[in-house]
């Protein structure tokens, strides 16, 4: 059995390259669940905000404009395509002549289990980054370290993948074609992670912090105008992808992707539910 390839290689490979290339896309399909992490985040003007696993730049550059030019962003990601993206956009809202005052944004290239970073940020946030550290307790204490007293947290992560159709619609239809995986070692790196709320809770006050909420976010998400656009997003984004990666046949990969097409609703936009947890807490002092 091949190794299992690390976090930096997977979003620094084809993973982060084809994030990065639908960039707009996926800003778009999850713009409900975006909206309501900055609403849960309740950010102000004039704070320092850290984005943990930015990505391509949307939530940070969001909160840029919230906090203002009084406030400051910093972005940090292990994924350089992604960060390059971040970066272009930023520069490319710099050179539009926009009337708003937005903070500056410092994009970093490193981990956020271990970077260390100035415990000078009034806020930390993350929209689905949380969930692919190596090791969770140390690296959300890592991340308490980054907060100054009484800073807070503020992140989105997926509840249980069957309360997930805008996944598990598609991942239903492969498995009718395709053998199911072995399943993943308990707390490994993955989307579905922390889909226990409470034990999530547990681990945020072993971290350190206080005050942990843990609240449940559903909301419809537009995977494709149509039927075909919403096959070719679900066999192109998230675990549905993985299972069809290492396919070494094509007529078996095509059956499959048939069975995602045949599970889609047709008639117009393809609108399936996505559940998340929103998870605040406190640094005490």
């Amino acid at each position: 059995m091949p190794e299992p390839i690390s976090q930096v290689d997977y979003w620094n490979g084809a993973v982060g390259e084809r994030w990065t290339t639908m960039q707009e896309e996926l800003d778009r399909v999850f713009a409900p669940l975006t909206e309501a992490l900055l609403a849960g985040a309740g950010l102000r003007p004039g704070e320092r905000v850290l984005d943990v696993g930015c990505g391509c730049g949307d939530t940070a550059l969001r909160a840029a404009g919230q906090v203002g030019a009084g406030g400051a962003v910093t972005a940090v990601d292990v994924s350089r395509p992604m960060l390059a993206r971040g970066r272009a956009r930023a520069e490319a809202r710099a050179g539009s002549g926009a009337p708003v005052a937005f903070a500056p944004v410092a994009w970093i290239e490193a981990d956020a289990q271990t970077h260390p970073f100035e415990p000078e940020h009034d806020l930390a946030l993350s929209r689905f980054g949380v969930m692919f550290f190596d090791a969770s307790l140390p690296a959300f204490a890592n991340i308490r370290r980054a907060l100054r007293p009484g800073g807070r947290l503020a992140f989105l992560c997926w509840r249980a993948l069957p309360e997930n159709p805008w996944v598990n619609v598609a991942r239903e239809a492969v498995l009718s074609v395709v053998p199911a995986p072995a399943p993943s070692p308990p707390d490994s790196p993955g989307p579905f992670r922390f889909a226990d709320g409470e034990a999530l809770a547990g681990l945020l006050e072993r971290a350190g912090f206080a005050r942990v909420a843990v609240a449940a976010i559903d909301r419809d998400i537009e995977i494709g105008g149509d039927a075909e656009a919403a096959t070719r997003f679900a066999v192109t984004v998230g675990p549905v992808s993985g299972l069809l990666r290492d396919l070494d046949d094509p007529d078996l990969r095509a059956r499959a992707v048939a069975a995602v097409r045949a599970a889609m609703p047709g008639g117009g936009p393809v609108r399936l539910g996505a559940a998340c947890w929103l998870a605040t807490a406190l640094v005490p002092g």
